[in-house]
């Protein structure tokens, strides 16, 4: 790796370093482009634990992919990957269910439930190899300021560089986003996600579980374990309203694990242990345009969803996917990797498919929200009739796993 100076020169600037940003930066390993990575905490390092990172990601068989195509899934397996076979979604209040199963669709898995944490240390591995990227770690940027040729950026210490392009793959409150001043459209949920880890009475069988209830959405996620846990372990994404998740935020962990229980109808029977609980607020953002000045937004700095699909991972990898095809293409033809034809044909790309995603999950929020009793029925109904048609069921499921897209 090179030794950052404090007046360097890059082809492309990636602000972030977490799942995004790091999968940026090794998709472009190849492209011959001169490149700089920067985030406000160090390079991670693969570190065994018996613990399990609160940040999960379910990845489809099509994140994988780009995974295996970056040099780190068998890293990522070899710390801990929890593949699940079967998913089933139910109302907590009717009979309407959906059962899913991978089998259906000749496939081994519906997708992959892997820690954010594990994930990350695989890339931040892999990028330590790389010859052509400087790693400023941990840096913060101070200013940016956009020029006919280049973007400047200010670091801390008044270092100073600067890059034909600077991607920003810093998040949901994107400091870059702001500092450029994107426009974005953005509204709450009204809801706060509280996320744990918790060992469940029955094993989880490789199933993940969804319940819609009236004020939220509760999943299990399927967590890989070894030994007499093997098996019993899940991520759970409560989303809930806001004082019901502070109420459930303050409750005692015997009392957390008895209230969710009731609230999941014992579906893997009683928690016997739970984890540290976090809680974040809910908001759903879409930045107007994903490109403008020499600067390109990619993940959640570009949309943010609600979780309760669990595609805001994919969709920033294929944000990542797709933009590193583009400048790759770019950078062989000779062009400026800023080139506003560059930068469209990406936006052209992901911007539609994000925005549907977007706006089926709202139409699922607003579908599931406290309803009248009619519409909760036919809600049941239609989940019992999605259930018993093969081929819309098998349908939805290659969309899940992200096999219908474009993989060129």
């Amino acid at each position: 790796m090179q030794t950052p100076g404090t007046q360097t020169d890059y082809d492309v600037v990636i602000v972030g370093a977490g799942l995004i940003g790091a999968a940026m930066a090794l998709a472009l390993r190849d492209s011959g482009l001169r490149l700089a990575l920067i985030d406000t905490h160090p390079l991670q390092q693969i570190v065994p634990s018996s613990s399990f990172d609160a940040r999960v990601s379910a990845i489809t068989p099509a994140s994988r992919l780009f995974f295996q195509s970056l040099g780190v899934w068998d890293l990522m397996q070899q710390q801990r990957v929890s593949p699940y076979t079967h998913m089933h979604v139910r109302e907590a209040d009717g009979t309407g269910s959906i059962h899913f199963c991978a089998a259906d669709v000749h496939a081994a898995a519906l997708g992959y439930i892997v820690e954010n944490r594990v994930s990350v240390a695989a890339m931040h591995q892999q990028l330590q190899q790389q010859p052509l990227l400087t790693c400023l770690m941990p840096a913060s940027v101070q200013a940016i300021h956009s020029r006919q040729h280049d973007v400047h950026l200010t670091l801390d210490h008044q270092q100073q560089i600067s890059a034909r392009l600077l991607i920003a793959a810093d998040g949901a409150q994107s400091p870059v986003r702001t500092m450029a001043g994107f426009a974005t459209r953005e509204w709450d949920y009204e809801h706060e996600a509280i996320v744990c880890s918790v060992k469940t009475e029955q094993p989880h069988d490789h199933c993940a579980r969804q319940i819609f209830m009236d004020d939220g959405v509760l999943a299990f996620l399927p967590l890989q374990s070894s030994g007499e846990d093997s098996g019993h372990w899940c991520s759970i994404v409560w989303s809930a309203l806001p004082a019901r998740a502070q109420a459930l935020m303050g409750l005692p962990d015997a009392v957390f694990r008895d209230t969710l229980g009731y609230a999941s109808e014992h579906w893997l029977g009683r928690i016997t242990e739970c984890s540290q609980r976090f809680s974040f607020l809910l908001r759903q953002s879409h930045a107007l345009d994903y490109f403008k000045d020499r600067i390109v937004l990619v993940g959640d700095a570009a949309h943010s969803i609600h979780p309760l699909a669990g595609q805001g991972a994919n969709l920033g990898l294929s944000d990542a996917n797709v933009l590193a095809r583009e400048l790759i293409r770019a950078t062989a033809a000779g062009r400026d990797p800023a080139d506003p034809v560059v930068l469209s044909r990406y936006q052209r790309q992901r911007k539609p498919h994000n925005l549907a995603m977007m706006l089926m999950m709202e139409g699922f929020k607003r579908l599931y929200a406290d309803q009248p009793l009619p519409l909760r029925w036919l809600r049941n109904v239609g989940m019992k009739t999605v259930d018993h048609w093969p081929m819309i069921k098998h349908q939805l499921i290659r969309e899940a796993m992200g096999t219908t897209r474009d993989s060129r």
